[in-house]
C-alpha cells in the first residue's frame, strides 16, 4: 500500500512552539525529510526508529533541488512509509509546501498539512515587537528578499513603501540593501525603524536594531548570519530594547553570551 506525506511546519525554532498536531504527525513518522533551518531540538522529538534525511538549502548552496525533493517524497510514500516533511515556519509560507504537495498528489499520494507558526510570528512573541497595532501599522506584508538566479527583486515597491504597514522579510540578508534603496526612493523615511532578527525563538537568537537607511552597513558591521527576518516599520519602536538604547544608535543583542553592542 502507499503511504502518506505529512507536510509539518516546525515553526521557527523553539520545540515549545509547535502545535500537537504536528507532534502527533512528526511522532508517527517512519521518515522525517527536513529542512536546514529545523532545529536540532524538535528532530531530536522523530522516533526513535525514524531514519532522518537532510535535504536543506542555504544560499548559493542546493545540494538537494527542489525537483530531487519532490521525488524523494514520492518514493518513500511509494515504499509504503509515513513520512514527516518538516520545515521550518509554515509550510505555506514561503516553504514550498504546495509544490510538494501538487507533485505527490498528482501521482496519487495523500498529503497532510499541520501549519506551523512562521518566522514573523515568533520573531513578534520573542522581541515585543507586534505586527499590527493601533495608531501604528492597520497591516502587515509578508514578501521574500530571495533573488532567484541573483537576479533583481520583482516587487511592487510602491505599495510596500507604506507607513501605515509593517513589512516583514524573509530571506532578505543578501537584498536588504536594495530594498531599503527601493522604499526609500518610494516615499518611505529613511528613518523608519527596523529590527533585524537571527534565528528568533532558539538559544542562538540574536536581534540588530537599525533604520531603513543605514541596516545595510549595520548588517554589515552587526555580522548577523541567515536565517535573518526583518520587520521594517513604526512597531519596532515599541520593543522595550528600542526605547532603552534610544532611536539614534544601532544596537544589537545576543542572548547567548548576555552581551549587549550598541554601536552609535
Amino acid at each position: 500500500m502507499t503511504g502518506k506525506v505529512f507536510l509539518i511546519g516546525a515553526g521557527p525554532g523553539d520545540p515549545e512552539l509547535l502545535t500537537l498536531k504536528s507532534v502527533r504527525m512528526l511522532q508517527a513518522a517512519d521518515v522525517v525529510v527536513y529542512d536546514r533551518l529545523v532545529s536540532a531540538e524538535i528532530l531530536a522529538l522523530a522516533p526513535a526508529g525514524a531514519q532522518l534525511v537532510p535535504v536543506g538549502k542555504s544560499p548559493e548552496n542546493h545540494p538537494v533541488p527542489q525537483g530531487k525533493i519532490n521525488e524523494i517524497l514520492r518514493a518513500f510514500a511509494e515504499d509504503g512509509l509515513t513520512v514527516a516533511r518538516l520545515k521550518g515556519g509554515d509550510p505555506l509560507i514561503f516553504g514550498r509546501g504546495s509544490e510538494e504537495a501538487a507533485h505527490l498528489t498528482a501521482h496519487g499520494i495523500d498529503v497532510e498539512y499541520a501549519p506551523g507558526i512562521t518566522a514573523a510570528q515568533g520573531a513578534a512573541c520573542v522581541s515585543g515587537v507586534p505586527l499590527t497595532h493601533r495608531g501604528l501599522a492597520t497591516g502587515v506584508r509578508y514578501v521574500t528578499g530571495h533573488r532567484q538566479a541573483n537576479g533583481s527583486l520583482d516587487l511592487d515597491w510602491k505599495s510596500l513603501a507604506c507607513e501605515q504597514t509593517t513589512l516583514v522579510v524573509y530571506m532578505g540578508v543578501a537584498s536588504i540593501g536594495q530594498i531599503a534603496m527601493r522604499l526609500v526612493a518610494e516615499g518611505l523615511s529613511d528613518d523608519t525603524p527596523v529590527m533585524a532578527i537571527a534565528e528568533a525563538t532558539t538559544p542562538r537568537e540574536t536581534k540588530l536594531f537599525s533604520k531603513l537607511g543605514r541596516v545595510a552597513l549595520d548588517m554589515r558591521d552587526a555580522g548577523l548570519k541567515a536565517p535573518v527576518l526583518f520587520v521594517i516599520g513604526k512597531v519596532v519602536t515599541l520593543s522595550a530594547e528600542w526605547s532603552v538604547f534610544g532611536s539614534d544608535q544601532m544596537v544589537v543583542t545576543d542572548p547567548c553570551t548576555a552581551r549587549q553592542r550598541a554601536h552609535v
